[in-house]
């Protein structure tokens, strides 16, 4: 996206100084299919997106691809929105939903591949089969790259982002019970993976 182009047609909206009734704006702009207003959505937003993509996947072009997947959906959904609801939560639901749905495709393509490959070869070739995987994934961060992908969005979601129980149910379609059952399941994992 050019970041840089002139502002056409940018309305101003009495009275604000930004934030909700600025985000509000750029969104009524935006579904009027003024690109400039969805720039400037992409610019305030695109950190914080990546940054939870980057928590939940642990990999880096994984997170770039899929800030770029989430903003193409916005801009595809973007009539769904309404520009006085909360944005950045709906968005972020967008963008939860885009990993959790590339993380489910990547386990189908995963079982299908090992469905066709030797075993045994496969397990070779693994760079964590042995002893060094085991002490490399003593961090944090790498602990944290083999938890199960449900466990690991409700944990970053919980202790990383700070969501409530609740709003992770409403950002993952997943009942409540399911979200703590997952986050006890992370931290179980984590301390196991974390022990001397």
């Amino acid at each position: 996206m050019k970041a840089h182009e002139p502002e056409r047609g940018w309305e101003v909206v009495p009275g604000s100084a930004g934030g909700d009734s600025e985000d509000a704006a750029w969104v009524r702009q935006a579904r009027a299919g003024d690109l400039t207003a969805f720039e400037r959505i992409y610019d305030k937003f695109h950190r914080r997106i990546y940054g939870l993509c980057l928590r939940m996947t642990g990999d880096r072009s994984a997170a770039e691809e899929l800030v770029q997947e989430t903003f193409v959906r916005v801009w595809q959904k973007l009539h769904l929105v309404e520009a006085q609801r909360n944005f950045p939560a709906w968005l972020y639901r967008v963008a939860v939903n885009v990993v959790l749905s590339d993380r489910r495709s990547e386990r189908r393509r995963a079982r299908f591949i090992d469905s066709r490959e030797d075993p045994l070869e496969v397990e070779r070739s693994r760079p964590d089969a042995g002893p060094a995987g085991h002490e490399a994934g003593l961090d944090l961060e790498r602990a944290m790259e083999n938890l199960p992908p449900r466990a690991r969005a409700v944990f970053v979601l919980h202790d990383v982002e700070g969501h409530r129980h609740e709003e992770i149910a409403h950002l993952t379609g997943v009942a409540v019970g399911t979200s703590k059952a997952q986050l006890h399941r992370a931290r179980r994992l984590l301390r196991e993976a974390l022990r001397p």
